[in-house]
């Protein structure tokens, strides 16, 4: 796993060398995803990286139904993964990664949730690897990654301590 998070870092390196005028105008998160999107394909050769991507095949990626993002639908509610690295005709997923701005004020517990749901290896589309990113001016503010619909602490602190060595957090 820390193969594919050292890409991870090496994406937002370059994100943050080639990106700040994102910051200075204050542009929106699916703007931060987009251009952090560019940057992760760079260091994924030979995998897809698609923005706001919900299905595996020709299924769409639901939550189940009950959880704390869900629907009155019975199937659950369909989420949208902000940067998926996965292939699209097997269909596999390596990493997903979930973007936010410092200034967003909204509750981070929808982005923890849709993590622990992407990444839960009891359903169907699970992903290897799941990164969550709040993105400040300069520097990634906080950073999780999750293995088996948790967060992983030894290595969300590798991954937070590699940031610190490059002086991107």
């Amino acid at each position: 796993m820390r193969a594919e998070l050292e890409k991870v870092v090496r994406a937002i390196e370059q994100f943050y060398a080639s990106e700040g005028v994102l910051f200075d105008k204050d542009l929106g998160e699916r703007t931060l995803t987009h251009r952090m999107a560019v940057h992760l394909e760079r260091q994924f050769d030979g995998w897809e990286v698609d923005c706001d991507y919900n299905r595996l095949g020709e299924r769409l990626l639901k939550l189940p139904h009950g959880t704390i993002i869900s629907t009155d639908d019975e199937l659950g509610k369909s989420i949208f993964p902000d940067i998926a690295v996965h292939r699209r005709a097997v269909p596999e997923n390596l990493l997903v990664v979930e973007v936010r701005k410092a200034t967003n004020h909204q509750p981070i517990e929808h982005d923890h949730h849709k993590l622990r749901g992407l990444t839960d290896p009891h359903l169907w589309f699970a992903y290897r690897i799941g990164v969550l990113l709040v993105l400040a001016k300069g520097k990634v503010k906080s950073s999780d990654v999750y293995l088996g619909g948790i967060i992983d602490r030894e290595l969300s602190d590798w991954f937070a301590g590699r940031l610190r060595e490059l002086g991107l957090a």
